[in-house]
């Protein structure tokens, strides 16, 4: 059993290997996509930062030749050479400095380009992915990549690959330069370099799963805060608060011991980091007084190994910091990496084919079979045929499947198998834009955007006149109420149109699809939220208005299904009645059962 265990144990560690190496090279490819238009940008200023480096590690180098070679000649009465030193060694500061300005800058501009370009990648890209991505990856998630995410990668950008860049080159040329000046004493470096390749390498390690774990547990941060503001009138009307508190504290928890934990790794990396230095300092001094006794190094040249040494190990304290920036930025790259490779489940057709000219709206479903996950069919086989220009009315338990059938005619998804064709045409062949055109749905959920009252209606057809968006509100009754606003059709609906009450907004979205004119118009539960004047105001203007269009309505308020000629009963994801309402009413069917608990209900 042990046996089995450790074999278990290991491929999971093969495979938790093979996965970040594939999460790894997605960042990758993301980045390199990121900074390809980029390219000149980034040669210039790699250009500056190698140069702005070899002024500032040429420091003790010229100090080393003033002291060995100018103080000499000084004696002798020549004071070029030790002019000349200390010239050279304020023309080298002053022109790193200036060259280490024009590089941040630059960095800068680089590093805004690249969150541009991302932000707008991450916004597109959420907007342009299937609703079964959203209804499986929470609101608070994405704000999370758009949020955490990216501060993580700005905060990287701004700072962390500046420091981590000049750190590495400084290193580098410090290197190459006491290497040069006395070979002896860079193998003693090289020596120091083994403990600290083993320091860092335990750090990387141990840091990158506390880093990644980090981000998981800041989304989640994220999603709990989101999700709680959002529906905040359940939680106050369900006294939710302290629950939620409660849940929220174990979250912050959470989060608080996984930084802890990298606090602790950095606890361990900076006192090592400084040791070696100090060690390395104290035998580079050591090695070489002795050296200076027997006249093998010139004490110019000791000092220059020394200072050389200990200006080796000063960028590793700014390493370090990069590397909890760059541990946390990577983490987030790989997350919106995930995001951004995401393919729509109903993707645009690559060759679409156009809506004839004077579409009448005939649907059809042939042999359709639908399953939101695998094995579960909400639709086994349908089959159903609307005529152009008929009104439907679905009718049915909840998880009948009525919905469903609303969200495939709209092409929120695709059948599983068969095909839904709309006057003979294919939806899977139909170019995103005319369809949408077509096809409207009108939901519960009644959604304004923060805007005007005409704003909001003028979504059903961009650019229509004030005069068209007044007469379609006239149409289905909303004209009145919106005159009575403060500043009529201007008035501001609010985030969410917290302004208007839940009808008013449903009005609003009637008068929005109503101005679109499409060829079929779905009403999915869409009079729900109106009271009884208001509904029976909708029902005038949907007795004209739906007169020359194809049209579903699902409703559970029978009162709805009246205006419709033909009625559909399903159950299971098939439909068990079939027939105008009248011929349903008069038998003895479910229908009839159901307009008899609706009439006696009004009693």
């Amino acid at each position: 059993m042990s046996t089995v265990t450790g074999v278990r144990g290991e491929e999971r560690r093969d495979y938790d290997r093979e996965e970040r190496r594939v999460l790894r090279r997605r960042s990758l490819r993301l980045l390199g996509s990121l900074l390809a238009p980029l390219k000149l940008r980034l040669v210039g200023t790699a250009v500056l930062v190698v140069i702005a480096t070899g002024l500032q590690v040429v420091g003790p180098a010229v100090i080393a030749f003033g002291i060995d070679t100018g103080l000499p000649a000084l004696r002798e009465g020549l004071a070029l050479p030790l002019g000349l030193s200390v010239v050279v060694y304020l023309i080298a500061g002053v022109g790193a400095g200036v060259l280490v300005a024009s590089y941040t800058v630059q960095s800068a501009r680089i590093s805004q380009a690249v969150l541009l370009d991302l932000r707008e990648r991450v916004f597109v890209q959420t907007q342009r992915l299937s609703l079964e991505f959203h209804e499986q990856y929470t609101s608070g998630r994405i704000i999370a990549r758009q949020t955490s995410d990216l501060d993580s990668i700005r905060e990287l950008l701004d700072g962390g690959v500046n420091e981590l860049v000049m750190s590495v080159l400084y290193m580098l040329f410090t290197a190459v330069a006491l290497v040069l000046l006395d070979w002896r004493s860079g193998l003693v470096l090289l020596v120091a370099f083994v403990p600290l390749a083993v320091l860092v390498r335990w750090f990387q390690v141990k840091s990158e799963s506390a880093f990644r774990e980090s981000r998981i547990w800041s989304a989640k941060l994220i999603v709990s805060f989101v999700e709680t503001m959002t529906g905040i009138r359940a939680v106050q009307a369900f006294r939710k608060e302290r629950r939620n508190a409660d849940e929220y504290g174990e979250l912050t928890e959470q989060y608080r011991s996984i930084n802890a934990r990298a606090i602790r790794l950095f606890a361990v990396l900076e006192p090592g980091l400084t040791l070696i230095g100090n060690l390395t300092v104290a035998a580079v001094l050591l090695f070489g007084a002795f050296r200076v006794l027997d006249g093998g190094l010139e004490i110019g040249a000791l000092l220059a190994v020394v200072l050389y040494t200990r200006r080796f190990f000063d960028p590793m304290e700014d390493v370090a910091t990069f590397y909890n920036a760059y541990q946390s930025a990577a983490a987030a790259l790989e997350k919106i990496s995930g995001v951004l490779e995401e393919s729509p489940t109903v993707p645009e057709p690559a060759s679409p084919r156009p809506l004839a000219t004077g579409t009448t709206g005939r649907v059809r479903f042939d042999a359709v079979r639908f399953a939101y996950r695998e094995g579960r069919e909400v639709l086994p086989r349908f089959d159903l045929d609307v005529p152009a220009g008929q009104t439907i009315a679905l009718v049915g338990s909840t998880g009948a499947g009525k919905s469903t059938l609303a969200k495939l005619i709209a092409r929120f998804y695709d059948p599983s198998d068969g095909r839904i064709t709309l006057d003979g045409v294919d939806l899977r062949d139909l170019a995103n834009q005319d369809l949408h055109r077509a096809v409207v749905m009108v939901t519960q959920e009644a959604y304004l955007f923060s805007g005007s009252v005409a704003d909001n209606i003028e979504l059903g057809r961009p650019g229509a006149t004030r005069a068209e968006i007044e007469a379609s509100a006239r149409a289905v009754g909303a004209d009145q109420f919106i005159r009575s606003l403060p500043d009529g059709y201007d008035t501001d609906v609010n985030k969410r149109g917290g302004r208007v009450s839940a009808g008013q907004r449903q009005l609003i979205s009637f008068a929005r699809a109503f101005l679109a004119d499409p060829e079929v118009l779905i009403l999915d539960e869409a009079t729900a939220s109106l009271d009884i004047p208001s509904e029976r105001l909708v029902q005038e203007a949907l007795q004209t208005l739906l007169s020359d269009r194809t049209a579903l309505i699902i409703a559970h308020r029978l009162s709805t299904v009246a205006i419709a000629g033909r009625v559909l009963v399903m159950e299971h994801g098939r439909i068990v009645e079939d027939g105008p309402p009248s011929d349903l009413i008069a038998g003895r069917g479910r229908f009839a059962a159901l307009h008899a608990a609706w009439r006696d209900s009004l009693v």
